[in-house]
């Protein structure tokens, strides 16, 4: 017998007993793991939950603390965000049923048939937020809401989580269901300081809240959300509106209303009273950094939170500002039918925010006041963008002596369509320097140098100096030297900034610092700055842009407007073809000062009410007083360029002939002509013309 003969093959059953041994004990160790954590999370929740106030005892609902913004001295309060306010409780039969049905049907439709928290709206918003990758839905209750809103402060954490429906729980086990909502109406801020129902519908609509209406009751239920996002005075009414048409479908949805009563109510606005803010200083500013700070910090934080926030404000010059700006619109009104004008000043050293004026008047209705045109309002430009145009050209070789000539010109913009701007003047200065032709704001010769730089460089270097705004170069073509595009007066004033700076651009601020109620720092100013572009190109400019003798010409009997005693200031104003918006840029080396003067509905200015008239003036009020905080700087030389070509060194007379700058100019890096063959330009002829034209005329 062979010696495999006495091997036994391992019994089957043996093997499957292995396994089942191994099956039960690693069941059985999670089962002691599942257990000790469950054993944990009790204790730790039982420990959370000790801790909470009880929400049968009424003294327990806490009183949470304002958000305040202070001037750049940290003395001079600006304005508390969602102070506590106003607040008065109304027993809920005072509470109209519209009101009742409208809040529940937008904030937690299932309200009267979940418990504390709602275990469909979880996963629904689960899964909604994972479809759309990021947190777009929320699953509160309104027993949760008000536990949050109550009891808890604004915290983002898991421990606060556990808290709120710890507190949900509790509360629905000593209300009921009209108790808590009742409690909640009289709970919840509804922006403006205002904190309950009846306060809200006496800060809106100036009535009680017994008496507001279907329309009413929808809307005031649309602020809840974000109060001071859909505040009906801020920029986003439109907004709320929708959201307002979003709650009565809702309401029609639910059965409450008929869909007569939704359709009389949708795609209308309730009559709101004027704004009614409470102590407010600088309150465009404080607005922006308010909606800054939500952004950032969220809601909560900002309306409960307690943060002392420290802004970039100089209120000693935003008040010289103020006073400027509603002089001179005052005067705008009467001479010019220009109800409205904005300033922003801005410290280029830091790209901080001294100064802001976003309208005449925060609170002039008649005028849309409370539109901050500064930082909302897109605006074409005008002339102001044309040192953009320059800078670029001077890059590629071109120089302030670079002679263009100043005549009559068409320009072929599609092969098939052409395109002749006038100068504001209506006359023609023949040859003229780069330097002229930008210090008296020249627009044959603009749209000449914007040729000969290129659209897409020009745009490019507009670009990185901050204007973000410019996004469609086919759409603006060789216009856009005169204004063709639309963009913001803080962006503008922050790209004049970086030529003050000779090239080096810095984050514009408007925060200082950011404390929380502790004293603990959340944020603290830090300088963000690089530069964007060779510092000659930019000095440039600034050499041109001060050349008091270069612009006299333009300003003539306003000329003295633009100069001040022993100050190296430079300047380009803009003004849009049909009047309705007039533009003034200027700055030292340590400020740079924008104005904007038109009206908000776009409507023109009359009587030719340009930037020389109508925002020039309010500019230089204000440079005059702002001027005596700054010590005296010049601005840094260019270094000195030599170019010996015709027409770029001043000579347009070159053999006894006289060409337009095309005959000479190498274009080859920009779609121009191949080198030595210029009349493949398609502008060539165009140009050549009106220059021969002129020669002869002229001999």
């Amino acid at each position: 017998m062979t010696p495999s003969t006495h091997y036994k093959q391992p019994r089957r059953d043996t093997k499957v007993h292995t396994k089942r041994a191994l099956i039960i004990k690693i069941t059985s160790i999670a089962f002691v793991l599942f257990f000790l954590i469950g054993i944990i999370s009790v204790i730790q929740v039982a420990r959370i939950a000790k801790s909470l106030p009880d929400p049968q005892q009424s003294g327990s609902w806490q009183m949470t603390e304002s958000t305040k913004l202070y001037d750049r001295t940290g003395k001079i309060l600006l304005y508390e965000v969602n102070a506590q306010g106003k607040r008065t409780v109304i027993p809920y039969e005072q509470i109209p049923t519209y009101a009742k049905q409208a809040t529940v049907a937008i904030e937690d439709s299932g309200f009267y048939e979940h418990s504390a928290i709602d275990i469909k709206g979880i996963f629904r918003a689960f899964f909604v937020n994972i479809i759309r990758g990021g947190i777009s839905q929320g699953a509160s209750t309104i027993t949760q809401q008000l536990a949050k809103n109550a009891f808890l402060t604004p915290e983002r954490t898991y421990t606060r989580k556990v808290k709120e429906i710890i507190l949900a729980f509790w509360i629905e086990r000593y209300y009921d269901k009209d108790q808590i909502l009742n409690l909640y109406l009289n709970q919840i801020p509804y922006g403006a300081g205002a904190n309950g129902i009846e306060a809200g519908a006496q800060t809106y609509f100036g009535k009680q809240a017994k008496d507001i209406t279907l329309l009413e009751s929808a809307t005031l239920a649309a602020i809840v959300q974000i109060p001071s996002y859909y505040s009906p005075w801020g920029s986003h009414k439109d907004e709320l509106l929708k959201r307002k048409d979003r709650v009565l479908e809702e309401m029609y949805s639910a059965g409450h209303i008929t869909k007569k009563q939704r359709d009389d109510n949708l795609k209308i606005s309730p009559r709101f009273l004027e704004q009614t803010i409470g102590s407010i200083k600088a309150p465009h500013f404080s607005m922006t950094v308010r909606d800054y700070l939500i952004d950032k910090y969220g809601e909560d934080v900002i309306n409960k939170g307690g943060l002392r926030v420290i802004t970039t404000l100089d209120y000693d010059l935003q008040q010289v500002a103020e006073r400027a700006v509603m002089e001179g619109a005052a005067r705008n009104t009467e001479l010019y039918k220009g109800h409205n004008a904005s300033l922003v000043a801005e410290d280029p050293k830091t790209g901080q925010i001294l100064a802001l004026v976003g309208s005449a008047d925060y609170f002039d209705t008649t005028i849309d006041g409370n539109f901050n045109v500064a930082v909302q309002g897109l605006r074409q430009p005008g002339s102001s963008i044309k040192p953009f145009a320059y800078m670029t050209a001077f890059q590629k070789g071109y120089t302030p002596e670079t002679i263009l000539f100043d005549v009559s010109t068409e320009f072929d913009t599609s092969g098939t369509n052409s395109y002749r701007p006038e100068n504001y003047d209506h006359t023609y200065r023949g040859p003229i320097s780069l330097r002229n032709s930008l210090a008296q704001s020249i627009n044959v010769t603009a749209v000449k140098t914007l040729y000969l730089a290129g659209i897409d460089d020009t745009i490019t270097n507009a670009y990185n100096f901050g204007l973000t705004t410019l996004t469609d170069p086919k759409r603006y073509g060789l216009s856009f030297v005169l204004g063709g595009g639309e963009v913001r007066l803080i962006d503008m004033v922050g790209g004049y900034s970086v030529f003050a700076q000779d090239g080096i651009k810095h984050q514009q601020s408007f925060v200082l610092s950011v404390e929380d109620d502790q004293g603990s720092i959340l944020e603290k100013y830090l300088d963000r700055s690089s530069q964007v572009i060779e510092p000659q190109y930019p000095r440039l400019i600034n050499d041109i842009l001060s050349d008091q003798d270069a612009r006299r010409p333009l300003f003539e009997s306003s000329f003295n407007l633009t100069v001040f005693p022993d100050r190296d200031v430079a300047l380009k104003t803009g003004t849009t073809n049909d009047y309705r918006d007039a533009w003034v840029l200027g700055y030292t080396p340590s400020l740079v000062v924008g104005v904007w003067a038109g009206n908000n509905d776009n409507t023109p200015m009359q009587r030719s009410g340009g930037s020389i008239l109508a925002a020039v003036p309010i500019w230089s009020t204000f440079m005059n007083e702002a001027l005596t905080k700054f010590p005296i700087e010049t601005f840094n030389k260019p270094e000195s360029i030599s170019v010996a070509k015709p027409m770029f060194d001043g000579n347009y007379l070159s053999n006894g002939e006289i060409h337009s700058i095309l005959h000479y100019a190498d274009r080859s890096d920009s779609s121009g002509p191949i080198p030595g063959n210029p009349s493949q330009d398609p502008q060539y002829g165009l140009w050549e013309a009106p220059v021969r034209a002129w020669a002869i005329q002229n001999r």
